[in-house]
């Protein structure tokens, strides 16, 4: 008798867990404790800000193009390898930041994690879930966002903190440490590649009722999904609105500043955002499992650019509010709407080869979307120009969306 998906007994929960905790830190060490060590770099270098924040968007675009062979690699082998050799990989660079003393190295130190994002992050934990689970993935998929969603609320202050108390480099040090003994381990014990290889069953025993049969998923090969214009149009609406996310959340502080608020309220609404977002998560999956993936997904997309719209047209902190509580909910939503739509549409037997096709692309549009802003910025002497792009974007990529769903059935490979 299989195992009831809310069984303790199913592996895939204990996955689901692992990832949770593997996420968390993944994404503490290798994303957001960067801009902690800006500074204290280029106070001892007298390396510029466009000289230190090249090495980051230089990560992003090198783990959105190794997207693909990544992806490629899980559909072949699995996960279990190839998240413990990101771990490793990952934490022996981290520690090699430490050392740096040019900025060609510092490049690239920061060209190899990229490589590690793409071996650990959210692109390989979302291929894994969409294996182990069918009917649960929403759930599964939150459980891993919403405790990944406080990375930064745990390592930023922690590394500030080890930096103020060791200095940096020490700091990196223990933070490699950290990396290497909080993901290592339970990617290399608990992780295993198909439910069915312990004698178990997507969900831990989903059946059609009176059938005694596990429910069949779609199946497409790679090659057929790009054939298909829902790929293209789910790629063009993922790189929209990961462009505008991408361009506001770097420029969000400088931005808000430039309106008129005070530190102490940019300070206030930048946070506010994060608490949204995991808002927008928990709205976000039960809605997944009542209506269209493609209606949801659009409508959350297309926050984007109600928050902008807020901002700009709407007086005072009403339109500031207005943006952190949109800006919020899309970009909470952004991180379970790709995954779930690819696992959906696409099936879980070729998803890391789809995804990865989709990430390299959108890669392009997230690693440019900063710079466009900021050159905006430049021409104009403000953000108005910047703002109604974006805003633009936000709603072409809910359009996108929309018109990616299906016209007929999608056919089996």
């Amino acid at each position: 008798m299989a195992h009831s998906s809310g069984s303790s007994a199913y592996h895939g929960w204990r996955i689901a867990w692992a990832l949770a905790v593997t996420q968390t830190i993944g994404f503490g060490v290798l994303y957001y404790a960067f801009g902690v060590f800006v500074k204290p770099m280029e106070a001892e270098f007298g390396w510029s800000r466009a000289e230190t924040s090249a090495a980051f968007s230089l990560a992003l675009l090198v783990s959105g193009l190794a997207a693909l062979p990544v992806g490629r690699w899980f559909d072949r082998h699995g996960a279990r390898a190839l998240m413990t050799a990101g771990s490793i990989w990952g934490a022996l660079l981290v520690w090699g930041w430490a050392q740096v003393q040019s900025l060609t190295v510092f490049y690239l130190l920061w060209a190899g994690l990229g490589l590690a994002m793409a071996m650990v992050l959210y692109e390989v934990a979302f291929a894994v879930l969409a294996v182990w689970f069918r009917r649960y993935r929403p759930r599964a998929m939150l459980v891993v966002t919403l405790m990944a969603g406080l990375a930064s609320t745990i390592f930023v202050p922690l590394s500030t903190f080890l930096v103020q108390a060791v200095g940096w480099r020490e700091a990196l040090e223990i933070l490699a440490l950290i990396l290497a003994l909080g993901t290592i381990p339970l990617h290399a014990l608990v992780l295993r590649r198909r439910p069915e290889d312990i004698g178990q069953l997507p969900d831990g025993g989903f059946f059609v009722e009176g059938s005694g049969q596990p429910v069949r998923e779609a199946s497409v090969g790679a090659r057929e999904a790009l054939r298909q214009p829902t790929f293209w149009w789910l790629t063009l609406g993922f790189a929209l609105s990961r462009a505008t996310s991408i361009a506001l959340t770097a420029h969000m502080v400088p931005l808000l500043s430039e309106k008129g608020f005070a530190p102490a309220l940019v300070a206030l609404a930048v946070g506010g955002v994060g608490v949204v977002q995991l808002a927008g998560r928990l709205v976000y999956t039960p809605f997944s499992e009542r209506v269209s993936l493609f209606h949801l997904s659009a409508a959350f997309m297309a926050c984007y650019a109600l928050g902008l719209l807020g901002l700009q047209l709407l007086p005072g902190v009403l339109g500031l509010w207005a943006f952190v509580l949109f800006f919020g909910l899309a970009n909470g939503s952004i991180s379970l709407a790709k995954p779930a739509l690819i696992a959906e549409t696409y099936g879980p037997q070729h998803y890391g080869t789809i995804s990865g096709s989709m990430t390299s692309l959108v890669a392009v549009a997230q690693t440019l979307a900063p710079f466009a802003a900021g050159a905006l910025h430049g021409v104009s002497g403000d953000y108005t120009l910047a703002l109604w792009l974006f805003a633009t974007l936000a709603f072409l990529s809910a359009m996108a969306i929309w018109q990616a769903r299906p016209k007929a059935a999608m056919p089996q490979w």
